[in-house]
This record gives structure tokens, C-alpha cells and sequence, in this order.
């Protein structure tokens, strides 16, 4: 798959994450649209992260000639994704709240800041 398929797939995903995330966030917990929209946020930043491990690092230096500090997001989003859900299983809801709240900032706002740096692909196609 190439770059730009990539790069298109990840914000694709990523994009619904912001405003789910957001809305997650802001409304009361443990409804059945919660429920619904956290498992629907769930995949969408779970598939964002694998997809983003394909992705080589444009920008900085590069450990194996692809990966970049920017992929330590997505090993945040693979673990704590499954930590959050374990936690709300079993009943820890801090857990799971901490770690739903580490991927929405680190994950979402974090890294989507550093998507638009100069140099990044986003940020040519946004601001030329």
C-alpha cells in the first residue's frame, strides 16, 4: 500500500476520532450512546494506530530508516486501548477513564499537532 493510501486511511479514521473523542468526553459516561460511540472510537483509533506503523516518519530522525518519535503515539493508542477496555470490564473505571483520556490527548491532540508542522503531509495539504 502506498504512502499516500496510507496517509488518506489514517485520517479517514482519525478525523470521526476528534469529534467522537470530544463528544465522549463532554457528555455523562455509561449511557448506551456512550457505550455505542466509545466502541465505534475505539476501532477507529485502534485501526488509526496500526495504520500509522505502516506509515515511515516524515520529519526527525528515524530508528531503522522508519519509524520516528511521532510512533511513540501509536504504541500509547495500541496499549492503552486494550488497558481501557480491560479496566471498564472489570470494573475499574479510573482505568479506564485514564486511558481513554492519555489516548484522546496523546493519541488525537498530541499527535494531530505534530501532523501539522511544517514538513508534515497534512500540513502541505492543508496550507500548500
Amino acid at each position: 500500500m502506498s504512502y499516500l493510501n496510507l496517509a488518506c486511511m489514517h485520517l479517514v479514521t482519525v478525523v470521526p476520532c476528534f469529534a467522537i473523542g470530544a463528544w465522549l468526553l463532554a457528555r455523562r459516561k455509561g449511557t448506551t450512546i456512550h457505550k455505542r460511540l466509545g466502541w465505534v472510537y475505539a476501532v477507529l483509533i485502534f485501526v488509526t494506530a496500526v495504520v500509522t506503523v505502516f506509515m515511515p516518519a516524515e520529519v526527525g530522525p528515524r530508528i531503522l530508516d522508519h519509524f520516528g518519535f511521532i510512533h511513540l503515539f501509536s504504541v500509547l493508542v495500541l496499549t492503552c486501548i486494550p488497558l481501557a477496555i480491560r479496566g471498564i470490564r472489570r470494573g475499574d473505571i479510573a482505568a479506564h477513564r485514564n486511558n481513554m483520556i492519555g489516548v484522546y490527548v496523546g493519541g488525537v491532540l498530541i499527535a494531530g499537532s505534530f501532523a501539522l508542522m511544517p514538513g508534515r503531509l497534512l500540513h502541505g495539504w492543508l496550507f500548500g
